[in-house]
């Protein structure tokens, strides 16, 4: 019976309905498919990350500032300017993703990082980097697009490994990234038998690691060549872009003789309807808003957690250089991709991905709250300590991360899941756009706070971040934050009731939910 449906609703054509054959015939772990999300999410994460450790000298070799207290000022709008840029076209390249495909996207992204990212290392003014780190983040719209994607190219049961590998290579490159700019930046001054002052390296001291990303730009860009793409392109059907999808789901569709006019709620929740305008779709909205305020969070984490780690002691810090930084982030971005590889889709598929982001989200505030008296550590205790608290907050950020992306892309059908993941990715940028900024700024306030009688030097830090990380905590509870519906949570009398009603064609469509 279900042959049938799926056969009379597949195209040979169609590069979606293939793919939903692949699915079909090979019901194991798709390892090759998430290898490749793997590596090209990490070619589009590594440039955000990367410039963190040599940013502020690299402003400073600029010699735009004209007092060194200005240094910061000017590397913020830097940090800043990627993006600003995805801000601008990420809802853009959502729609391309849907009307064109995800391929397309994809390899535009990848090129772009190969191209662009190399000519950031080049820079030799201020004007030249923040141009070159602007067109990387507007160019590129790979994370939005895999999001998507990552969900189209598993089956139903390997979503939550699917959509993992896009935030756990999102991750892991976040935390790679810094360790890649704080070994390979300045490389003639840290490995000067290797590179001479007068080298090529010597001339852009910040070209190696710029370097290194775009190498594995290239690696993305001849693997997604090989990328089937996902988007069914239906020529026959006009009405509805996406019949074969609605088929397999249980979508009702008057078209197909349904009559659903007594059971409009229950139709409305079987799955989002394409005709709905995301903006309306709360489900959707209200993942988007919760994912906005933890991106919020992480990326103001991420950029102080790298200024906390290298100030001096005596300004409540670790007094740690780049090498001692990078290998801390090395070490967290293994135990991270071990987690979310062979433990979180067990988790996932027991506790939920709302569940699991509360959590995350719980266990993160008093483990932030410990990081001040970390610092009052030293020696190997500290070393323990310190790489303990790094991988096991990242841990709880990618999770908390990978639940709500797994809401949004169940909150919209198909062809609406590109335009949705960028609206979330333009939103999140916006949010991101103000992290680095605001988190340089509040640790450079705090540490002029060291004798203060309430939360003095970098307590205050951990203690805004721990409030920032409440505010999601509280904003993934009833009522604001609502589940999109699966007809996994429908009572089998409602699917008797609608049998009796709408006779033998409703039935089969209703019998072969997944």
């Amino acid at each position: 019976m279900e042959e049938g449906l799926l056969k009379k609703y597949e195209e040979e054509d169609c590069p979606g309905c293939k793919v939903e054959q692949l699915k079909r015939s090979n019901t194991g772990i798709p390892v090759k498919p998430v290898l490749f999300i793997s590596v090209v999410t990490l070619c589009a994460s590594l440039p955000i990350s990367s410039l963190f450790p040599f940013l502020y000298f690299m402003v400073r070799d600029f010699h735009i500032a004209e007092r060194e207290e200005d240094i910061s000022y000017y590397a913020g709008y830097l940090g800043s300017s990627f993006m600003l840029g995805r801000a601008l076209t990420s809802i853009l390249w959502g729609i391309i993703a849907d009307r064109y495909g995800r391929k397309p996207v994809v390899v535009i992204g990848t090129i772009t990082v190969l191209i662009f990212n190399a000519l950031f290392g080049l820079s030799t003014n201020y004007w030249m980097a923040i141009v070159t780190r602007f067109l990387i983040g507007s160019l590129c719209g790979i994370i939005g697009t895999m999001r998507a994607y990552a969900s189209e190219i598993c089956r139903k049961e390997y979503h939550a490994l699917g959509i993992s590998a896009v935030s756990t290579s999102w991750g892991i490159g976040l935390v790679i990234g810094p360790a890649i700019g704080g070994y390979l930046a300045q490389p003639a001054e840290k490995y000067p038998s290797i590179f001479s002052k007068e080298s090529f390296f010597g001339r852009f001291p910040y070209f190696l690691p710029c370097l290194l990303i775009s190498v594995i730009a290239l690696a993305a860009t001849v693997m997604s060549c090989w990328l089937p793409e996902t988007l069914h392109k239906h020529n026959k059907i006009k009405k509805d872009k996406n019949n074969f999808q609605d088929a397999v789901e249980g979508t009702p569709d008057e078209s197909n003789g349904l009559n659903m006019s007594q059971n409009t709620n229950y139709s409305e929740r079987i799955a989002p309807s394409s005709q709905k305008s995301l903006l309306k779709n709360w489900p959707l909205v209200s993942s988007i808003i919760v994912y906005c305020v933890f991106q919020l969070h992480d990326i103001a984490y991420l950029e102080i957690f790298s200024l906390w780690a290298v100030s001096p002691r005596t300004l409540g810090g670790l007094s740690f250089t780049t090498s001692d930084v990078g290998q801390v982030l090395a070490i967290t971005g293994l135990g991270l991709l071990l987690f979310q590889l062979l433990v979180y889709p067990l988790v996932e598929r027991i506790t939920g991905p709302v569940m699991i982001s509360r959590i995350g989200a719980v266990l993160s505030i008093p483990l932030l709250a410990s990081y001040p008296y970390i610092a009052l550590l030293t020696g190997f205790g500290l070393s323990i300590a310190l790489n303990c608290a790094s991988m096991l907050k990242n841990i709880l950020s990618v999770s908390i991360t990978t639940g709500l992306l797994i809401m949004q892309n169940r909150a919209v059908s198909q062809e609406q899941r590109g335009a949705a993941n960028g609206i979330s990715m333009s939103s999140m940028s916006l949010f991101k756009t103000i992290g680095p900024a605001a988190g340089g700024s509040l640790l450079s306030w705090s540490q002029q706070r060291q004798d203060a009688d309430i939360l003095p030097g970098d307590q205050l830090v951990f203690f805004v971040l721990n409030a920032i990380e409440l505010l999601g905590l509280l904003l993934t509870l009833r009522p604001f934050l609502q589940e999109p519906e699966d007809s996994d949570n429908i009572p089998k009398s409602k699917h008797n009731s609608l049998d009796q009603e709408n006779g033998m064609q409703e039935r089969l469509v209703l019998t072969e939910l997944p």
